[in-house]
């Protein structure tokens, strides 16, 4: 089964909307200010995923700032993984700094099938991930719900690119130190954090951490694979593209000329992503 686990998709009336939500939101204001970056559907994922023969895939939410425009990508979310039972599955998008209204629409999510939180944006949100006082309350609920949350994040060096921000790996270490039984999940390769796991203090910090591959021919060669499964395990590795920033085949080429063997390959692929959400063939 292959799932990927970081994926992005909108209502369809966003597209129409589009320059109000650019001027609304400052987070999808800072993602998708490009006319080159595309909003996809459901449909229009499904349909990639058929392409592919990717099995699965998780559509995640933006860290939006509007709360009602976060609502309404929710409820699409809830509407397009209720049509598509078996394909899609949703991560609720809201701000911690929300606080008892991101809770409330967190229960109101994962009660309706939801298997996460996130995409946080700390730095277009307008909060600090490290901040235990702000995040307290939305990662214990998550850890009651046993849903993992999802986090935006950044590389201390390299290129500069739409969204790119700065929760570095120093950031997101402090976020999951302060919140060890917390399952979080670091986007995109989690800045770079896999590679100080080197460091024992860190490597015993990651012990509910996971890491996704969205958007990693954008960053890294495919050798990220290896690299990260050596010094973390393959088992806390995602497959993910970040869709539709980047499509399946490219990931998926990645994965396959990694180096790794056909066991850890399964893992990322989608064994790992099972796992964590409760994933079953039967779905």
């Amino acid at each position: 089964m292959i799932i990927d686990a970081h994926t992005h998709i909108f209502p369809p009336s966003f597209r129409e909307r589009r320059e109000e939500l650019l001027r609304r939101d400052a987070t999808f204001g800072d993602l998708y200010a490009s006319p080159r970056a595309t909003l996809a559907s459901a449909e229009e994922l499904v349909d990639a995923m058929d392409a592919a023969g990717v099995d699965m895939a998780v559509a995640v939410g933006i860290g939006w700032t509007d709360a009602e425009l976060a609502r309404q990508a929710n409820d699409y979310l809830l509407e397009a993984t209720s049509r598509h039972p078996g394909r899609l599955l949703g991560f609720c998008a809201v701000n911690p700094a929300w606080g008892d209204a991101a809770l409330a629409e967190v229960e109101r999510c994962v009660r309706a099938g939801m298997k996460g939180v996130g995409e946080l944006h700390p730095d277009t949100q307008g909060f600090q991930p490290e901040d235990e006082e702000t995040m307290a309350a939305l990662m214990d609920l998550a850890t009651e719900l046993r849903v993992p949350v999802l986090v935006h994040a950044s590389e201390p060096v390299g290129h500069l690119y739409h969204g790119k921000g700065h929760v570095t790996p120093e950031r997101l270490l402090r976020l999951v130190q302060g919140f060890p039984q917390a399952t979080v999940i670091c986007a995109h390769w989690g800045g770079g954090l896999p590679f100080y796991a080197l460091m024992p203090e860190v490597a015993d910090a990651l012990a509910n951490t996971y890491f996704d591959s969205a958007a990693s021919p954008l960053l890294y060669d495919q050798r990220v694979f290896s690299v990260a499964a050596e010094l973390v395990g393959a088992e806390k590795l995602l497959f993910a593209t970040d869709f539709p920033l980047v499509k399946h085949q490219r990931l998926l080429a990645q994965v396959r000329e990694s180096g790794l063997e056909a066991e850890a390959q399964e893992l990322i692929l989608g064994g790992n992503a099972a796992r964590l959400l409760g994933i079953t063939e039967a779905l």
